[in-house]
């Protein structure tokens, strides 16, 4: 049992030694070993600072973000609106440029027909009139002694003329 129980000069010189290494570490390496631990808290502390502001600048950046986003919803919306008002005007403007065009082609048709028709009128009035004059013509030179032959005349000059 002699291992159990420690020697007054074993507790005596441990002692001893225990208090020299703790003094020679409290002046020599405790202030290094305070100056570290300062230096890991500062830039612990810094590097949560750091992070809070990472952290503050991306919910800016974020918000932001939302914003340009609604704004350019916003903007969209107004282009598409723009953009259909523009089409109803094309398309209304294209409407009553199709209707005056149309109507001043059926006004154009109309005054040429009118113009045919009495170009028409006009060259079966001289048809007419120079046939007349023909038959006259005809008609004079023969002699007419009678009603009847005069009817036959007329009538035969009449047959050989085509109305078509």
């Amino acid at each position: 049992m002699e291992l159990l129980t420690p020697s007054p000069g074993l507790v005596f010189w441990t002692s001893l030694t225990f208090i020299i290494l703790l003094v020679i570490l409290r002046k020599y390496a405790w202030p290094s070993i305070l100056r570290a631990l300062k230096v890991r808290e500062e830039t612990i502390s810094f590097a949560l600072e750091d992070a809070k502001r990472a952290n503050e600048e991306v919910e800016m950046m974020e918000q932001q973000r939302k914003k340009i986003k609604e704004e350019a919803r916003k903007e969209r919306d107004l282009i598409l609106k723009e953009a259909r008002r523009m089409k109803s005007e094309i398309l209304a403007e294209a409407q009553d440029t199709a209707r005056a065009e149309t109507q001043r082609m059926l006004e154009k048709a109309g005054r040429d027909i009118e113009k045919q028709r009495k170009d028409a009128m006009l060259e079966i009035r001289n048809t007419i009139g120079q046939l007349s004059v023909e038959i006259a013509e005809k008609i004079l030179k023969e002699e007419l002694s009678g009603e009847d032959k005069h009817k036959k005349v007329i009538n035969s000059y009449l047959s050989e003329i085509n109305f078509n």
